[in-house]
């Protein structure tokens, strides 16, 4: 069987559902795929997650009388993100004359309903609130760079429902989209299965599912070329490798921003602790092949 690779696509490598003047999600789209060729070519089978914040809040937004859960909101980015990717690399696939097709995985994910993010909801979802939003909404809001925005429980991942599924289709030689937006969070009560009003951070469940799949290798790819410290300072240093031991040091001096890197940072780490072997690599589109190589990015080592 060949190596597995889990790919994390950044949000920013996916069309916003309302473009924007100077809007290259395009351009690093095409480095995505690219990333995937090459590593079908060398041998490599593919799996691949991404983010869908643009997307589920531009329903979000749309849907102002809420008629659907958070938890379907999920599921239709999913279909509709995984749609556009599959049309994308089905189509290079057929022209280089690969034997791969692409698969696309509805993903639902275990939480547990005591997790702590439960108690304190701090994920932004949707678009910012009007003030006559604000004062009606049973909902919980919080002060953003933007302005108000609606906030959400963002639980740790546990399990993956849908892995077996996903290890079938990779056994096939399928590329796999599965997990998109952190997979669609649920509970168990008893013997059923619950929706959740929640956002499960994309890069963790990345981790799990590299971890559950016994894969080789993490990629998370992301708008920077590799991780730096002090970074835009006087003293920015670029890291090609990165000990766990550096890791947690320049967590907790704070380097690693908690909206940005440090659940990338973690993710990796996450993966590379209890994967023993697994490249866990952070790099921009178009650069994995080289990160697997030691020649661009960051490689997490344990």
């Amino acid at each position: 069987m060949s190596r597995i690779a889990v790919y994390a696509i950044g949000g920013n490598a996916l069309s916003s559902p309302v473009p924007k003047e100077g809007d290259t999600s395009a351009e690093i789209l095409a480095h995505v795929m690219s990333d995937v060729i090459d590593l079908l070519e060398a041998g490599w089978g593919v799996v691949l997650t991404h983010g869908n914040g643009p997307q589920v809040g531009h329903l979000m937004e749309l849907d102002a009388e809420q008629t659907q859960t958070m938890d379907a909101w999920v599921a239709a980015t999913q279909g509709m993100i995984g749609h556009s990717l599959a049309l994308n690399l089905d189509s290079i696939l057929h022209r280089r004359r690969r034997p791969e097709r692409t698969a696309c995985v509805i993903t639902r994910v275990l939480v547990d309903g005591d997790d702590s993010g439960f108690k304190q909801p701090s994920k932004p979802v949707g678009p910012v609130l009007q003030p006559e939003v604000v004062m009606s909404a049973d909902w919980d809001i919080a002060e953003t760079i933007q302005g108000p925005r609606r906030v959400v429980a963002s639980p740790l991942p546990m399990k993956v429902i849908d892995l077996p599924v996903i290890q079938k289709l990779v056994e096939l030689h399928a590329v796999v989209v599965c997990g998109g937006g952190g997979g669609i969070p649920i509970i168990q009560k008893g013997e059923h299965f619950i929706g959740v009003p929640a956002v499960i951070d994309k890069d963790r469940l990345s981790a799990l599912l590299a971890i559950q799949l016994e894969a080789d290798a993490l990629i998370i790819s992301t708008a920077v070329d590799a991780v730096r410290t002090d970074f835009g300072g006087a003293n920015e240093k670029i890291h090609h490798r990165l000990s766990l031991d550096e890791c947690e040091r320049y967590m907790e001096q704070g380097e690693f921003p908690a909206g940005s890197m440090a659940p990338k940072i973690g993710s990796l780490m996450e993966a590379a602790l209890h994967r023993p072997g697994l490249s866990a690599i952070l790099c921009q589109p178009g650069e994995a092949l080289l990160a697997l190589r030691g020649e661009a990015g960051t490689t997490i080592e344990v």
